[in-house]
């Protein structure tokens, strides 16, 4: 797994820890980049949102203020990376995504992985770096929930479309909303699941616009916006037309998929290895081609995709 260190550069934390009320930013190791994510700590109620930020921290925060219960915004493996320290508390996930954490061949499901090279290097991955463990959860998490933790109120987001059961969290009293995985970053939603969506990404994110929060955590990178991120709402957004443009203007001669892989739409160029590269740009492009051809932009005659 040496590839993996490319991603890993193995800071210790540069971000600060920011209290919000009771809501504890706690910054992921280097900036929360994947494969790390920023968590959040509800002090009072103990509970932990996302638990893949730093696990020396994490171990610290158990034994120093206590964790109660563990959240989770969504299934994926940079939100559960140190999900094993808490096996013994009650977990909450939304139902939707609840399978993916209780069975491996179940998550890989959950990505669309159907070569077998790709499942075996991402099952051992998902097991040495990533501590997975099945768990089964202690309950779910829904829409228009308003849980009273400690002092705060949080108000549960269903947003799907990054995945089907992706859960937003808005505290009312500080009017705090942690928006996850819509981390409004400069590479754009990711909607490359089996059962993800891009008009549901879309439709979450402007959901999401209009809730009338004062402060802003995301999942990943900045991950504060303490005013509104104006501009960056529409150029997150914007990141899926201009890889549909990409992708129209590539098609002016017809392509196989692995033509279209080729172009490196999404990444920029080629990139190792394989089973987590070029399967997240085909996993993307598919859900481009399945749109446009909705639309009756492009059309597919044999094992080749050309424009209408």
């Amino acid at each position: 797994m040496l590839w993996y260190g490319r991603f890993l550069t193995w800071k210790r934390i540069i971000m600060e820890e920011r209290c919000f009320g009771p809501v504890r930013f706690l910054p992921g190791l280097n900036s929360g980049k994947y494969p790390n994510c920023h968590s959040l700590y509800i002090e009072g109620a103990g509970v932990l949102i996302d638990p893949a930020s730093d696990r020396d921290r994490l171990i610290r925060l158990q034994k120093e203020s206590g964790v109660t219960a563990v959240w989770l915004s969504h299934w994926h493996e940079d939100h559960i990376t140190h999900l094993d320290l808490f096996e013994d508390l009650p977990l909450w996930i939304s139902q939707k995504d609840a399978p993916m954490i209780s069975n491996i061949e179940l998550f890989l499901d959950g990505y669309g992985f159907e070569n077998e090279d790709h499942r075996n290097f991402w099952r051992q991955l998902m097991v040495e770096q990533f501590h997975y463990r099945p768990r089964k959860p202690h309950g779910f998490l829904q829409d228009g929930q308003q849980i009273r933790l400690g002092t705060v109120t949080v108000e549960v987001i269903h947003a799907p479309g990054h995945t089907p059961g992706h859960l937003a969290f808005f505290f009312l009293e500080p009017k705090v909303l942690f928006l996850a995985d819509y981390d409004l970053s400069w590479f754009g939603p990711w909607y490359g699941d089996r059962e993800s969506s891009i008009e549901e990404t879309i439709r979450s994110v402007e959901r999401l616009k209009k809730i009338p929060a004062k402060i802003w955590l995301t999942g990943h990178e900045t991950g504060i916006f303490e005013s509104n991120p104006g501009k960056l709402w529409d150029q997150y957004l914007g990141v899926i037309e201009h890889r549909t443009q990409k992708l129209l203007q590539h098609l002016e001669k017809p392509r196989t998929m692995e033509g279209i892989i080729d172009a490196w739409i999404v990444y920029g160029r080629k990139r190792e290895p394989e089973a987590f590269f070029a399967f997240a740009e085909k996993a993307l492009m598919k859900k481009h081609l399945e749109i446009l051809m909705e639309k009756s932009l492009v059309s597919k005659d044999g094992d080749r995709y050309h424009l209408e």
